[in-house]
């Protein structure tokens, strides 16, 4: 019997995009199967179904692969972006020859690690708070930092009805001018330590990412890319 996925599940898995943006795809008219356009969600195909997007055909491999890059700072981590400003898709169409996504993003003035993967339902399972992972940032922000401040994050901390969750951060080292932090949390909400340094009173001037879960940074050059060998992600995985 031939087993059939969800198209959804086809096109996130393709690595053109994730599962939430495939459904908008799918949507929005622009998905067609056996040249037939389609719009329902629910819709099941065999691996052997043509799937285009915009009359173009979407390969699927069972080949999960996974790169570490360290995003360099003034980089947006989008497909697209209506200014014209720099994104890691330009910065990596000539080092990464399939398509892929991200796991997560890093917002425009954030640097450091991230993972990107060429099959949607991984990124999917890496990002999502439930996975356990925790993600380490090394922080530096303006003015002298007080311990109990830190220590008050411990529990997690509610800002403008957004529920944040426990941040673990400790004083790497400070002047009078500025404080390098350890920070440590799990869920990563949109420019959650920038909105949680600020509501302490201290501004973020530099925030870089050093791992996510089992991944870390370590030695990869800005800009650089490097693959996971397939050995390491059949244990991880």
């Amino acid at each position: 019997m031939t087993n059939l996925i969800r198209i959804s599940k086809k096109l996130s898995n393709s690595g053109f995009c994730s599962r939430r943006d495939a459904e908008k795809i799918i949507l929005s008219g622009r998905v067609k199967v056996n040249n037939e356009v389609i719009k329902s969600l629910s819709m099941k195909i065999s691996l052997d179904d043509i799937v285009k997007v915009d009359n173009k055909i979407i390969k699927v491999t069972d080949k999960i692969r996974i790169w570490l890059y360290h995003k360099k700072k003034g980089y947006l981590v989008t497909n697209k972006d209506p200014l014209k400003r720099l994104t890691i898709f330009e910065d990596l169409k000539h080092k990464i020859n399939i398509k892929f996504i991200s796991v997560g993003r890093l917002d425009l003035n954030s640097e450091g690690l991230l993972i990107l993967t060429n099959n949607g339902d991984i990124a999917r399972k890496l990002e999502l708070p439930t996975s356990g992972y925790l993600r380490r940032y090394k922080v530096k922000v303006r003015g002298v930092v007080e311990k109990g401040k830190l220590d008050s994050l411990k529990d997690g901390i509610k800002i403008n009805k957004i529920n944040y969750g426990s941040i673990i951060s400790k004083i790497i080292k400070q002047n009078k001018n500025n404080t390098w932090l350890d920070v440590l949390l799990k869920e990563g909400k949109n420019r959650e330590i920038r909105k949680v340094f600020l509501h302490l009173g201290y501004k973020v001037n530099r925030l870089i990412r050093i791992s996510f879960g089992p991944f870390y940074l370590k030695n990869i050059k800005p800009g650089e890319v490097v693959e996971l060998k397939q050995n390491k992600i059949k244990n991880l995985i």
